[in-house]
């Protein structure tokens, strides 16, 4: 599982990305509990 942080919206918004389809991208600002959150989410998929 890949996740990536970023502080640049464009990233994350960027369709053509090499980043893999199912990477989760979580932009800052963020709460600790959305990272906890996704976190768990991608263990339980795992």
């Amino acid at each position: 599982k890949i996740m990536f942080i970023t502080g640049f919206a464009a990233v994350a918004l960027n369709p053509d990305s090499d980043a893999p389809r199912d990477a989760k991208v979580l932009s800052k600002p963020f709460h600790l509990r959305d990272l906890v959150n996704e976190i768990e989410k991608m263990l339980i998929a795992a």
